[in-house]
């Protein structure tokens, strides 16, 4: 029987989800062994209950249980539970569906129970019949803020609440000198064979991963390659507020953008980039920086679409010589 090949994704919420999507698609063509590390710094309590978006968005994804018109939560939901809080008075800006908030729930008890945050996503995943090792970066409270003209703002009152209309001027990690990574999380990374930064918010998603101490240092230690996919497609994000903070962060939207941001905060971490089509004329720039690129489509409007990225990148980056091999100095 062939060994299978260890594929780790770091990943946000939407643009994580679907590329881990897509090498979920070809893991059995593939043979592979998909983890994927994702961002807890947006978590929050709500109603009294633990809500993890980035978790659920990418475990509601791979389980096909996804409302990929919102982009968030659970298809074909139903909102009994929010129209009652409502008249009860709660706040409701955080919007919960009915089958979501079973999520919520259970993920509640068993961390009241004693349980970790490691444990119950595997638990969930499970039930759903997801595959692939889902697993928060960290088990520990680990809060992402965000300062703007109005103050320090949560991410979820700044994202959600505000629909991040506020510039962003500085973030924070609260929690995050004390949070250690999950030994589940580093022998993910460690072991990897093929690590992608998947298109995420590179300042509130991927930033938040590997602001956890230790995290990068598993990541330049880890064999495989390291390669990131811009979430930056003709100078806008797909969704979300990465071309925005990219402005209001002192960076430029743009795929070399990304680029530039990887390698001067993170100066040899990458091993590659992948861009988009649309971008192909960034690639000498981005390449000046030290950092090969590779083209591709990276806008994934269909399943199709996510499983022909993932192959791409596997085809371009699994036949490479791992960093151990290569003597260009540290990583």
């Amino acid at each position: 029987m062939t060994e299978s090949t260890a594929v780790t994704v770091l990943a946000g919420g939407y643009g994580g989800a679907k590329l881990s999507h897509g090498f979920a698609l070809v893991a059995a063509q593939r043979e592979l062994a998909l983890s994927v590390v994702v961002n807890t710094g947006d978590d929050l309590e709500l109603h009294g209950l633990a809500v993890s978006p980035d978790l659920d968005t990418v475990m509601y994804t791979l389980a096909g249980l996804a409302d990929t018109t919102m982009g968030w939560g659970v298809r074909d939901e139903t909102w009994s539970a929010a129209a009652m809080l409502e008249r009860y008075g709660a706040e409701t800006w955080f919007r919960l569906g009915d089958r979501d908030l079973a999520t919520h729930i259970r993920r509640t008890q068993r961390l009241r129970e004693g349980e970790t945050l490691t444990t119950v996503t595997a638990e969930l995943a499970s039930a759903l019949g997801v595959t692939a090792r889902l697993l928060p970066v960290t088990d520990d409270r680990l809060r992402t803020h965000l300062r703007t003209d109005l103050g320090w703002l949560d991410f979820q009152d700044w994202f959600v609440r505000r629909h991040h209309a506020d510039a962003a001027l500085e973030i924070r990690f609260e929690g995050v000198q004390e949070a250690r990574p999950t030994t589940e999380a580093l022998l993910a990374i460690e072991s990897a064979q093929l690590l992608v930064v998947a298109p995420s918010n590179p300042f509130v998603s991927i930033g938040t991963i590997l602001a956890v101490p230790g995290v990068e240092a598993a990541l330049r230690s880890s064999a495989g390659p390291l390669v990131a996919v811009s979430p930056i497609v003709g100078g806008h994000a797909l969704r979300g507020p990465a071309d925005r903070m990219f402005e209001s962060l002192g960076g430029e939207a743009s795929a070399l953008g990304v680029a530039r941001h990887y390698t001067e905060r993170h100066a040899g971490l990458l091993d590659a980039i992948v861009i988009d089509r649309l971008d192909e004329d960034l690639a000498p720039a981005i390449e000046a920086l030290g950092l090969p690129v590779l083209v591709e489509q990276t806008v994934m409007r269909t399943d199709d679409d996510r499983a022909a990225l993932a192959r791409s990148i596997l085809d371009a980056f699994l036949g490479i010589p791992s960093p151990g091999d290569i003597d260009d100095g540290d990583r």
